[in-house]
């Protein structure tokens, strides 16, 4: 794909879809929303960085794999 700053991959809504099982139509809500950073192209497509989806993925894993606090 193509390169940010530093050499930071940058992926399209369709490859964060895929990242995360949804369509890509909800990573653009989360990006209007501010769950995820995005750049947009000079052509007013939306990109993402690489390094904060990978962030973003393994926090939601994290969350959803530790246990339960039990009350």
């Amino acid at each position: 794909m193509t390169v940010g700053h530093v050499g930071e991959r940058l992926l399209t809504p369709g490859e964060v879809a895929a990242l995360f099982r949804v369509d890509p139509k909800t990573v653009t809500r989360w990006a209007t929303a501010g769950r995820i950073g995005s750049i947009r192209t000079p052509g007013g497509h939306r990109r993402f960085r690489e390094t904060e989806v990978q962030a973003l993925l393994a926090e939601l894993t994290t969350e959803a794999t530790e246990p339960a606090e039990h009350v």
